[in-house]
């Protein structure tokens, strides 16, 4: 501030605007206590300033207690030049003879004030001539006795040199004897010289004959090198590729027996079922059986009854007969009576032959007697089969009636069992929304925990000695005990997969956490475990087989399937997606189409890094990446493709845990707009699917050279990550997002308004009991953290159409 009022001149209490209108005073005058200005001199009006400055910075407490109270406002430093301190003794008192005398008496106040700074300022200068005059000549005193001294000090340098001069003269003397001696020797030495140089020229050529050859023999000797070279990286190549079939053959292996378990465990079940079916089948053979004994005696009844209403026909035919037979024969004895009578009476027959008659009569009689007894026996029989006939016709109907009460019993337990099979499943839908309710409304991060099956390289021992499945009505399917050096110990989660479960189990539990990203919400599921736990395999799995496909493809699958059965509702939905990887504390884009050219590399062979990409949070919770590639996306395969694209460029490479192990951190993120036509609403979700690096121990992995770098950059950011988690499940007030770039990118999911699923992947080793033990313990912390109930993005205003990570 000094030196630039050094260079300007003061200024006037008056200053012209457009060269006529008079500025106020008030306005013009520039007071700071801290100033420093100059009298305007023309001879030294630089020095003069300063000096000035550096006086008015002293007095200026003096200056103000001079002005007096009335005048505390104006006490600093005031700029005059010649002109204004003329104007200023020149200048008339304002104000009209009708003026008020207090007007007046204002209006001279105010002039005595400029006048007494105009003093003031006059006292200034002239104290800064005073002083400045002594500096003056106190620097002159100090320039001539400074002159004394360097003539002193220059007369005895001449001495000296003098001394010096002489000395010189005696050596170059004996130093011309030693040249002329000198040249002699080299008259001398030019003649050995010239003879030298022919023999070198001779050795030279000899040389040059035996580089040539040397040269022939290295070229010889490098092809042969690059042929045993060549040789030995085939030798190689061929030993990975024996290695990888004999790998790829135990896979197989443990594929086949695998499926061969599963096709037992089906077999098993469909015998089973089998069996069921066929004591169903015998049940129902027997009652129908039953039933058809029940229809054949009825239809012996029946017959039966046919015949006895025939035979009772006959019987009443023979007994009408009979009965004709005995009327005729009463008949007859009544005539043959009435001829007896009429014989007796008129012929008077002999005793004998009335006996005869008698003898007949009384036969007639007892014929006509067992013939009645005869009738009385078939009226007896026709009364019991009557009898016989109903009691068949009563049995037959409570048979009938019996089957279908049976009949119905079965439809109505194989209803009630479908009815329980429903209920259950609709019960358990109830359970997982109220759960995934309950968790949203207390704000937690879900964990599901997933273990792999035992493979073929891993150590001798089975599942069962180091993990275990409760099996308790609380805790199944939800806990996992974890069994080292004969000490158990129990966890507990939202969902646990055993060796068992299939891609499509562990999908059936995220659907619908999938769906929300279309209901506009932010969800973000990540993979957690050591290398070589299966966090790949669960997340991309292996898409050339779809029943092994991972549950980001799954995801994708399911997301545009119901974008379009939601198009019959008026909705439209708008995809873009991104893929990148953190390698080495550096965001590397996956999609970039100078990857394949090397121009985007973020790591290359060298170490120089190359393009750096910018994480940024808005205030919205929204994350974006500078620079990063989008691309729009409307079908399924598009993505697929992309998917592919990006795990060719992703970072893996081989350790002693795991031959083809991530060495980055993979986020995939798709970005979903939708609006409904009909309705006029918005929604913006986002999905995040992350494949974590796997932690690793530098005593199991062998890790050197680069593999040594990531594995430390690695297990740098998942500490940074665990230390996120324990600050956030402690409600501390700082949480470390900005340690390291994974979980500054984390930063919306895990402490913002999103939906976040955590899968922790552990391994049936038994070396890796260690690890897993840690990491189910990670996971315990991380299911107790409360990060914030989710919040649906929905709005009726366009949309923002930038990609952001939630």
């Amino acid at each position: 501030m000094a030196s630039r009022n050094q260079n300007r001149p003061p200024r006037s209490p008056f200053t012209k605007k457009d060269g006529n209108e008079e500025v106020p005073l008030d306005k013009r005058r520039r007071i700071g206590a801290g100033r420093m200005v100059g009298p305007p001199l023309a001879a030294s009006r630089g020095r003069g300033r300063q000096a000035f400055s550096e006086v008015n910075s002293r007095q200026d407490v003096t200056a103000t207690s001079d002005v007096g109270s009335g005048e505390g406002s104006e006490c600093g430093t005031v700029e005059f030049t010649k002109e204004e301190v003329e104007a200023l003794l020149n200048e008339k008192l304002k104000g009209k003879k009708l003026d008020p005398l207090k007007v007046k008496l204002d209006n001279a106040i105010d002039y005595i004030k400029r006048l007494k700074l105009c003093l003031k300022w006059f006292q200034q200068v002239e104290q800064n001539h005073v002083l400045e005059k002594e500096k003056l000549q106190s620097s002159i005193e100090a320039v001539e006795k400074k002159c004394t001294d360097t003539e002193l000090e220059m007369k005895n340098k001449v001495e000296e040199l003098n001394v010096i001069i002489l000395d010189l003269r005696k050596t170059i003397s004996s130093l011309e004897d030693r040249v002329a001696k000198e040249e002699s020797d080299k008259l001398d030495a030019i003649e050995c010289h010239r003879k030298e140089k022919e023999a070198r020229v001779a050795s030279e050529n000899l040389q040059a004959s035996l580089s040539a050859q040397l040269e022939k023999t290295r070229q010889e000797k490098l092809a042969a090198e690059q042929k045993a070279a060549s040789f030995e990286d085939m030798y190689k190549r061929g030993q990975e590729y024996n290695v990888s079939l004999q790998q790829y053959n135990g896979k197989l292996q443990k594929d086949n027996e695998t499926i061969s378990e599963s096709l037992k465990r089906v077999e098993m079940e469909k015998l089973t079922i089998v069996e069921n079916l066929s004591n169903l089948r015998c049940h129902n053979k027997a009652l129908q059986d039953q039933l058809a004994s029940f229809k054949a005696s009825q239809d012996e009844v029946i017959k039966q009854k046919e015949s006895l209403s025939n035979e009772l026909r006959c019987l009443r035919v023979e007994l009408q007969q009979v009965r004709d037979e005995r009327d005729r024969q009463v008949t007859q004895m009544q005539a043959l009576t009435a001829e007896i009578v009429k014989y007796k009476e008129f012929t008077g027959k002999s005793c004998a032959e009335l006996d005869n008659l008698t003898i007949k009569s009384n036969a007639l009689e007892e014929t006509c007697s067992s013939q009645r007894e005869h009738i009385r026996t078939l009226q007896h029989q026709l009364t019991a089969a009557n009898e016989k006939l109903k009691m068949a016709d009563l049995s037959a109907s409570e048979t009938r009636t019996e089957f279908e009460e049976q009949k119905r019993t079965v439809c109505e337990l194989q209803e009630r069992l479908a009815d329980a099979e429903f209920q259950l499943i609709e019960g358990e839908k109830l359970r997982k929304k109220l759960h995934n309710t309950i968790l949203e409304l207390k704000g937690n991060i879900r964990v599901f925990c997933r273990v792999r099956p035992l493979l073929p390289e891993d150590g001798v021992g089975t599942e069962a000695t180091v993990i275990a499945y409760p099996t308790s009505t609380e805790t199944l399917g939800r806990g996992i005990d974890l069994v080292q050096s004969g000490q158990r110990y129990p966890f507990t989660f939202d969902k646990v997969f055993s060796h068992e479960a299939s891609q499509q189990d562990v999908f059936v539990e995220i659907s619908q956490l999938v769906q929300s990203a279309l209901d506009g919400y932010k969800v973000c599921i990540f993979a957690y475990g050591q290398t070589g736990s299966g966090k790949t395999y669960t997340m991309m799995g292996r898409p050339e087989t779809s029943v092994q496909k991972g549950l980001i493809p799954r995801s994708l699958e399911q997301i545009f399937q119901t974008s379009q059965s939601l198009q019959a509702q008026g909705w439209k939905y708008k995809m873009q997606a991104s893929m990148l990887e953190i390698y080495n504390e550096t965001i590397r884009d996956l999609l970039s189409t100078n990857r394949s050219s090397g121009l985007d590399m973020s790591r290359t062979e060298n170490g120089a890094p190359g393009k750096q990409y910018t994480i940024k949070h808005d205030v919205n919770g929204n994350t974006h990446v500078s620079d990063l590639t989008i691309v729009d996306v409307c079908s399924i395969n598009e993505i697929s493709s992309l998917l592919q694209q990006a795990a060719h460029s992703r970072s893996v490479g081989r350790t002693q845990m795991n031959e083809q192990s991530s060495r980055s951190h993979f986020v995939f993120t798709l970005r979903i707009s939708g609006v409904n036509e009909s309705t006029e609403q918005q929604v913006q979700g986002v999905l995040n699917l992350i494949d974590l690096a796997g932690s690793e121990r530098l005593s199991k992995s062998g890790s050197t050279g680069d593999r040594l770098k990531e594995t430390q950059a690695i297990n740098k950011s998942l500490s940074s990550l665990a230390d996120v988690i324990f600050a956030l499940a402690k409600k501390e007030d700082h949480v470390p997002f900005r340690n390291s770039k994974l979980t500054y990118l984390l930063q919306p999911c895990l402490g913002g308004d999103s939906k976040t699923l955590m899968f922790v992947n552990i391994s049936p080793d038994p070396s890796s009991v260690g690890e897993s033990l840690c990491s189910l313990r990670f996971a315990a912390r991380v299911n107790s953290c409360e990060i914030g109930i989710p919040r649906r993005q929905t709005t009726v205003k366009p949309m923002d159409n930038r990609l952001s990570y939630g």
